[in-house]
């Protein structure tokens, strides 16, 4: 997690993860993170979007993003034919409960060091122990085979030697040649949706803002 910005002090709060073996490769991600900061902070009534909600929007911009361009290559590359397809048969509606997930505070300290482990080393048991500590298990441990390593090929085939997780990869797989992707897809946001919210407590009214007061006497009927 992140620690929260003390007004009018510059952005420090990630130097000791951003660090990290296991954050290897964000530096990028978050540059770009901090400049949509700045981007939506100077238009927002409601005070400035918190990096945890921010953090979580990016994620799910990234997988429809990969959704839709799976949809584009099912039509030979046609970007007008394969953003109909995801309108049409997509899971875009199932975003649902993950929208309504808005008002995540960020945290004050930096996460102890080992929580989060090098996904391309460690074992399937390992993983499937990081997984059971906050409630998952190895259907969503192989629904997310795509963010646990730089190959998600081979990944899902370290996954595939535990016979937990086998059936649940193929699986997937299967529904990743399906031309709705229903079953990967649903299953993936789902995921996604528990992930977003693990360990929060959420104030829904965190951006609220009074309405604009209209003086009556100045109105012209």
């Amino acid at each position: 997690m992140i620690r929260q910005q003390k007004p009018g002090v510059p952005m420090d709060p990630y130097v000791s993860e951003i660090s990290r073996p296991e954050n290897k490769g964000l530096d990028a991600a978050l540059n770009l993170l901090e400049e949509s900061k700045k981007v939506i902070d100077s238009d927002s009534k409601g005070g400035p979007i918190s990096y945890a909600d921010l953090i979580q929007f990016a994620a799910q911009s990234a997988v429809k993003s990969t959704f839709i361009a799976s949809a584009i290559s099912k039509c030979g590359g046609n970007v007008e034919k394969g953003t109909l397809l995801y309108s049409a048969y997509g899971s875009n509606g199932q975003w649902g409960q993950f929208d309504r997930i808005f008002g995540r505070s960020d945290a004050q300290e930096p996460d102890p060091e080992g929580r989060v482990p090098q996904w391309d080393k460690a074992s399937v048991q390992e993983m499937k122990d990081k997984f059971k500590a906050v409630g998952l298990g190895p259907r969503q441990l192989a629904v997310m085979s795509a963010f646990l390593g730089p190959d998600q090929a081979a990944t899902e085939t370290l996954l595939a030697s535990d016979p937990e997780v086998l059936p649940w990869i193929q699986k997937y797989q299967r529904s990743r040649e399906t031309v709705s992707r229903t079953d990967y897809e649903v299953d993936l946001i789902t995921t996604v949706t528990k992930l977003s919210s693990l360990g929060q407590v959420i104030n829904y009214e965190a951006y609220t803002y009074p309405p604009r007061k209209i003086d009556v006497t100045k109105l012209k009927l």
